[in-house]
């Protein structure tokens, strides 16, 4: 029986720039999510997140050369998988649906912060650098732009969060939004130290992701069947799902699995907030408006933040 990884090897710098490039793979996907999310905002969000997670586990059909074997996981891996692909958007979506959508996708983008502060401590022979913090809370203050400064409808969902055409940048704090901040934080954590624990148990083969989806896709449309009015999909809707299920709400998931098993957490981390700018930028041009100071100002950040955390080792 395989044993679980107690921490991570060096790495050659070839691995780095090969993880590097796969997970700017998965942020592009997670970048264009907003705006299929847009075209999608009539689906209710469990069901098209259940059939996205669905067809995304179709990819681990070729992926593992159509041997279901290598999508067997021990039941703590399992538990693990779900844990996050499904505790994190179900968390995601009760913070947008119980707080102000900006400031809940604000607040829910902590996690790539939490993978660079909690890869010392969840996978031992990483070290945390004052680079790595300062860069992660410069990365974090790019998002906070670029997110804040692009409150309009539609235009502030980013990774995992579906685009919601009523959203609103609501200021202020009330003690009824309390449980969707709470929700968003939490879910954070959830993605943060999925990512990070994926390191720590038993080895398991990136198409062994197929069954996290299958299983977070089933409890996602019982959320709908439980939680949400029932919808009819026309064949553009089912297109569109398709991609979804092949881009940012499946394939970028193994593309994520790879990254974390071959790169440096704390880079991928800092990477990883490129996605908010990505997403934000993409619905500005698919929506034909002009890019504003903010978006450039958080770029400038972003890439900053990136460069500096992935000079370090």
């Amino acid at each position: 029986m395989a044993q679980a990884v107690n921490g991570p090897a060096p790495l050659k710098p070839d691995l780095h720039a090969r993880a590097h490039l796969l997970a700017l793979a998965a942020i592009v996907m997670w970048g264009s999510l907003a705006s299929l999310g847009v075209a999608l905002r009539h689906v209710p969000p469990f069901l098209l997140t259940g059939l996205s997670l669905m067809v995304g586990g179709l990819i681990a059909l070729p992926l593992s050369g159509f041997k279901l074997a290598a999508w067997r996981v021990p039941l703590p891996t399992l538990a693990l998988g779900v844990y996050g692909l499904f505790g994190y958007h179900f968390l995601l979506f009760v913070g947008l649906q119980n707080a102000p959508p900006v400031q809940a996708n604000l607040v829910n983008y902590l996690w790539p912060l939490l993978i660079v502060v909690l890869a010392p401590v969840l996978l031992p022979g990483l070290a945390m650098r004052w680079q790595h913090m300062v860069a992660g809370l410069i990365g974090f203050a790019g998002a906070a732009i670029v997110i804040l400064g692009s409150a309009e409808p539609n235009v502030n969902a980013a990774s995992g969060a579906l685009a919601d055409g009523a959203a609103s940048a609501s200021t202020g704090l009330k003690v009824e939004w309390l449980w969707g901040y709470l929700a968003s934080a939490i879910g954070a954590v959830v993605w943060a130290t999925y990512s990070l624990l994926t390191r720590r148990v038993a080895h398991f083969d990136t198409a062994a992701i197929g069954t996290f989806a299958w299983i977070s896709g089933l409890l996602a449309l019982l959320c709908h069947a439980l939680m949400e009015p029932a919808v009819s999909l026309s064949l553009r809707d089912w297109g569109l799902i398709g991609l979804l299920g092949l881009g940012p709400l499946g394939g970028s998931f193994f593309l994520w699995d790879k990254a974390l098993k071959t790169g440096d957490a704390r880079h991928i981390g800092l990477l990883s907030y490129l996605t908010p700018l990505l997403s934000t930028s993409l619905l500005l041009w698919v929506s034909g408006r002009a890019l504003t100071w903010p978006v450039g100002l958080a770029g400038v950040l972003i890439v900053g933040a990136a460069w500096l955390g992935t000079r370090v080792r």
